[in-house]
């Protein structure tokens, strides 16, 4: 049983360049579970966390609907903004500057075999984060992410999350609007929710600019802390 995991900050990175780094980095662990099981070895599986910012982008998970799209090829080029349809979880969600995404590759079985329980540790993490900054903000019964707002008619969504598991190893995750242009969200129905709108956090703090590096230190601090790991 592995608990460490490896951090690597990407930067700023194309989407598709870093989708196929994950493919590759998910399947690497895959096939050692494949190997450690037909040859009777107990080679241990390595797990990963990425942080990223993607340039302006739209992804659909595969139960998505396209209708929730509100652009066709040609308002998309012309908003600097790429589109793709993925093998996650989760309805459409945009990515782009100034939105901390984190995507977790992790090999479960080094923490536990339980997805929902890892869906709830992502969104705890981020709570948690945002506590730190004075922020009340919890659940929405049968949505993912992190909301404000739950239960009222102001209820807004702050970090998106979709993933995808096999044999207990995870890619995708999630996404923190920190300061973020929301003026791209108008460009669809986000997650497929209609009537509910979508925040970020230096808007909620009322602050031009948050700083992103201090939100992830944080967030790299309560995701230890729940599953129990260390970052090398």
């Amino acid at each position: 049983m592995n608990k460490n995991i490896q951090l690597q900050d990407l930067g700023s990175k194309d989407y598709k360049a870093t989708w196929e780094y994950q493919e590759e980095l998910f399947k690497g662990i895959v096939d050692l579970k494949i190997q450690n099981r037909r040859e009777a070895t107990t080679f241990p599986t390595p797990n990963y966390l990425l942080f990223v910012e993607h340039p302006h982008v739209y992804t659909l998970g595969k139960s998505g609907d396209m209708s929730n799209l509100l652009l066709n090829q040609t308002q998309l080029e012309a908003k600097g903004a790429t589109f793709y349809k993925i093998n996650r979880g989760g309805d459409i969600t945009y990515h782009g500057p100034g939105q901390i995404v984190g995507y977790p590759i992790l090999d479960l079985e080094n923490f536990f075999s339980d997805i929902h329980k890892y869906l709830r540790f992502l969104e705890e993490a981020i709570i948690l984060t945002l506590q730190e900054y004075g922020l009340e903000c919890g659940r929405s019964e049968g949505e993912t992410g992190v909301w404000l707002g739950v239960g009222t008619p102001f209820a807004r969504k702050i970090c998106a999350m979709g993933v995808r598991a096999s044999r207990w190893v995870t890619m995708h995750g999630f996404a923190l609007n920190v300061n973020v242009d929301l003026g791209y969200f108008d460009n669809i129905i986000p997650c497929g929710i209609r009537g509910k709108a979508v925040t970020s956090l230096n808007v909620e703090l009322g602050v031009d600019r948050v700083d992103e590096v201090e939100v992830k230190h944080k967030i790299k601090q309560h995701f230890t802390t729940l599953f129990e790991a260390t970052l090398v």
